[in-house]
């Protein structure tokens, strides 16, 4: 899949950027369509959250799953203190 949801952060980062600059601010209907576009991909992801959830599976390219953690360190140690 080409475009993931860091693109989509970095899109809306940029069209803040763009809002904030004073030698060539953005346009706010352009800005709000920004937001508005934004805001339905959103509300995709949290769809995809959800099938992830009820499925397990690993991910679905929009949003990648997130790199394993490393166990704590009382599970870690010897004789894994349960």
């Amino acid at each position: 899949m080409k475009n993931k949801i860091e693109d989509l952060r970095n899109h809306l980062f940029a069209t803040i950027e763009g809002l904030l600059d004073p030698d060539k601010p953005l346009d706010i209907e352009r800005a709000k369509a920004v937001a508005q576009v934004s805001q339905q991909l959103i509300e995709s992801a949290k769809v995809e959250v959800k099938f992830l959830e009820v499925t397990g599976a690993p991910g679905t390219g929009f949003i990648e799953p997130a790199p394993a953690l490393p166990a704590p360190a009382h599970l870690r140690s010897a004789g894994g203190g349960s």
